[in-house]
C-alpha cells in the first residue's frame, strides 16, 4: 500500500503543532476531538496520546480501539506488523504507555508523529527498546517494513504522557 493512501498520516501531518494550553485554559481543538470521541472529559491536561490516534483513525474511517484514551490498550487494537510507515506504534514508559503513527526506524530508534509529544502533536524520536508493539488495522493488507535509516542525531523525546 503506497504511503499516499494512508489517510490517516495526511490527518496526523496536518495537525502538527496543534498544542495543549498551559494553565487552566484548554485546547478548543483537543477539547473538539474529545467531543467528538464522546469523552467524559474536556481537559486537554489530561494524557491525550490516545485521544490524538483515535481521533485521526476515526477521521479516516478507521475503527479504533476500545480503550482509546489508554495508549497500552492500542496494543490489543487491529493486528501486529512490522515497524511500517503508519504503523501505530506502542511505548512503554513509567507511568503507563505512549501511542503514535510511525515516520521511519532505525536499529536503534522509532520517529513518530503523535500527541502530547511536549505538549503539542510533534513528530519526535524515541528509543525503539520502549516499543511494546507495532499495530495495523485488521482489514487492511499488511503493509511492508520501513527501510532502516541512520540512526542520526537529535533530541530523543522524554515528554510524553
Amino acid at each position: 500500500m503506497p504511503n499516499s493512501a494512508l489517510a490517516w498520516m495526511a490527518i496526523a501531518r496536518s495537525l502538527l503543532g496543534v498544542r495543549e494550553v498551559p494553565g487552566p485554559g484548554n485546547s478548543t481543538v483537543i477539547a473538539g476531538w474529545l467531543s467528538g470521541l464522546k469523552a467524559w472529559w474536556a481537559e486537554d491536561a489530561t494524557p491525550w496520546c490516545g485521544v490524538f490516534v483515535a481521533h485521526v483513525m476515526h477521521e479516516a474511517g478507521q475503527p479504533i480501539a476500545k480503550q482509546w484514551y489508554r495508549a497500552k490498550s492500542w496494543l490489543k487494537w487491529g493486528v501486529g506488523c512490522p515497524p511500517a510507515y503508519g504503523a501505530v506504534c506502542v511505548l512503554g514508559r513509567q507511568g503507563g504507555g505512549h501511542v503514535f503513527f510511525v515516520t521511519k526506524v532505525s536499529k536503534s530508534f522509532v520517529w513518530g508523529i503523535g500527541g502530547n509529544q511536549g505538549d503539542a502533536v510533534s513528530e519526535a524520536r524515541f528509543a525503539r527498546a520502549r516499543v511494546l508493539g507495532f499495530r495495523w488495522p485488521k482489514a487492511l493488507p499488511l503493509p511492508l517494513p520501513l527501510q532502516i535509516v541512520a540512526d542520526g542525531g537529535g533530541e530523543i523525546s522524554r515528554n510524553e504522557q
